[in-house]
């Protein structure tokens, strides 16, 4: 009697050899089933499956790409690329495998998900109508964020687009420390990916986010320089599926791109030596896809799909000042507004150098608290004003009226107020405080250039003294009387002050 293995031990692989390596991406020979995203696997390492035709396939390699060569073969897994998700990941920093990179012992994941995913559909979603403080008060009172928008940070090398992107990570500090009280806001996971930072930008990025307490609830994902093109290609993705981890537990989730510029290199460079033909300043003809299917993923979701929300903060780099560059005017009709940050500003050294002027939140006043949208509903104007009145005061000074003259410097003394130290950040009931107090009439004697440090101590005042009142501002309408409790408070600082 013959012995016949068993079926259930029968398998069937399918099996591709390495034709040619260009760089990191490798042309092979079989597959003829394979679809876009497949892991591939041999003993050499892994593999992505980024295109194919009649005959051939090509793949990216994940990792090394020195031990491919001719010959090579590979096995088809049928599976997707997927990264590890889990709590254990607040607090570290990974790269794109989920590998740890800050030396504090490995990472026990609660499972895989796909990096490529469907973005929620527009009967899922929320509208966007809650904000997301930044601490930043010419943003939160003019270029509010909401939770579950996409808002680009926008402007030329070295202009503090990473330093705005960090503020709003650690202004979200305060929600951390009060979670669980009656009166804090939902706390705020917060997701920060590089690409394409040398490894020292990189390292300063998390030592700031450790010393403002800031990494305990971030995910740092990285992917720098010194990788390869496919690792920054993909960083974004798996930045994006790991908030999207904490997105579907009902939270909300911050998730940074440092910067999107970079990755359009990346992608451009993977382009090119798959063959695909150049387009305009030789991207590729999907590059507008690639970044439309990451950040339509940023949505607040409605109640019967968790209630959680994930708002994305994309960066990208201009050249001089130029924001019409092919790249920039596609993230800028993708997002729901832009923060541009003007060089001629940092220059002259105006901290956070936004300009008002040219920014915009497509949100709008939707999504500030009612008393910031009370208190600062004219301050765009006022700015605007005081802007075209500058210019006829630069060329005929005598000509402006008195009026025109008070128009003049209460822009002049906004501006000086929206003047912020780095990461000296103001909670949104703060920030109540400083709009209510300066539009009040009761500061006009204070020199327009000490007014930052004037409502610095001024809030610090109000901490140790009735820090009470900031939790009624954030519990209580909006109304007299808690306008009538600031300017106490405020008489009660000056008289100190003075003392």
């Amino acid at each position: 009697m013959k012995n016949f293995q068993d079926k259930s031990s029968l398998s069937v692989r399918e099996i591709g050899i390495v034709t040619a390596v260009y760089d990191e991406i490798l042309r092979i020979e079989g597959f003829p089933g394979i679809s876009e995203g497949e892991i591939l696997e041999g003993e050499s390492g892994r593999a992505l499956v980024l295109g194919f035709d009649r005959e051939k396939v090509f793949a990216a390699v994940l990792g090394e790409w020195k031990h491919f060569g001719s010959g090579t073969k590979l096995v088809r897994t049928n599976k997707l690329f997927q990264t590890p998700v889990g709590d254990n990941f607040l607090g570290r920093v990974v790269n794109i495998f989920g590998i740890p990179l800050d030396q504090k012992g490995g990472i026990e994941a609660d499972g895989f998900l796909p990096i490529e995913r469907e973005a929620p559909p527009i009967i899922h979603r929320e509208s966007v109508d809650k904000p997301l403080s930044t601490g930043i008060l010419s943003i939160d009172a003019t270029i509010p964020l909401g939770r579950g928008q996409r808002e680009l940070i926008i402007g030329d090398r070295k202009t503090g687009k990473t330093t705005i992107a960090l503020e709003a990570i650690i202004s979200q500090r305060q929600a951390w420390w009060n979670r669980g009280a009656v009166t804090a806001d939902k706390p705020v996971v917060c997701v920060y990916v590089s690409i394409g930072q040398r490894k020292g930008d990189l390292a300063r990025v998390v030592k700031t986010l450790e010393k403002h307490h800031a990494l305990e609830y971030t995910v740092v994902v990285a992917a720098t320089a010194s990788d390869s093109a496919t690792e920054n290609y993909l960083a974004p993705y798996v930045g994006c599926t790991l908030a999207e981890y904490f997105r579907d537990k009902g939270m909300d989730v911050l998730v940074v791109y440092d910067d999107l510029t970079k990755h359009s290199w990346a992608y451009r460079n993977i382009s090119l030596l798959l063959g695909r033909p150049p387009g305009r300043e030789a991207y590729p003809g999907d590059i507008f896809y690639a970044h439309a299917r990451l950040l339509e993923r940023a949505a607040r979701l409605d109640k019967n799909h968790g209630g959680g929300s994930l708002t994305a903060l994309p960066i990208i780099e201009t050249v001089e000042s130029d924001i019409t560059g092919y790249i920039s005017t596609n993230l800028i009709s993708i997002t729901d507004g832009q923060i541009y940050l003007s060089p001629e500003l940092f220059r002259k050294g105006h901290r956070p150098a936004v300009n008002i002027g040219l920014s915009v939140s497509r949100v709008g006043s939707a999504a500030q608290t009612s008393a910031i949208k009370k208190l600062t509903a004219k301050l765009k104007l006022d700015l605007a004003q005081s802007a075209e009145l500058k210019k006829v005061a630069e060329v005929s000074p005598q000509s402006l009226s008195k009026d025109a003259r008070l128009i003049l410097e209460n822009g002049e003394r906004i501006l000086s107020v929206l003047r912020q130290g780095e990461h000296k950040l103001y909670g949104l009931s703060e920030q109540v405080c400083i709009w209510s107090a300066l539009f009040s009439g009761k500061v006009d004697d204070v020199p327009t250039a000490d007014l930052p440090k004037f409502f610095s101590e001024f809030i610090d005042f109000i901490k140790h003294a009735n820090s009470k009142l900031f939790a009624d501002i954030e519990t209580k309408e909006w109304g007299e009387e808690l306008q009538n409790k600031i300017i106490e408070n405020l008489e009660k600082f000056r008289q100190m002050r003075i003392v």
